[in-house]
């Protein structure tokens, strides 16, 4: 089974991880899931900085 990744450098998804893993996000188990990863990242470091803020 594939598995997905991002690559913060290039903006490009990945199947099976092929860059170097200092450039990934992921994995996701699908492509649809690791084209939103920074979405993702995003809202939970938002989340974490509320949380710090608390």
């Amino acid at each position: 089974m594939a598995e997905f990744w991002y690559n913060v450098q290039t903006h490009q998804i990945e199947e099976d991880a092929l860059s170097d893993w200092s450039q990934l996000i992921g994995p996701y188990e699908t492509r649809e899931e690791a084209e939103h990863a920074l979405e993702k990242v995003k809202a939970r470091n938002e989340a974490w900085d509320k949380d710090d803020d608390d």
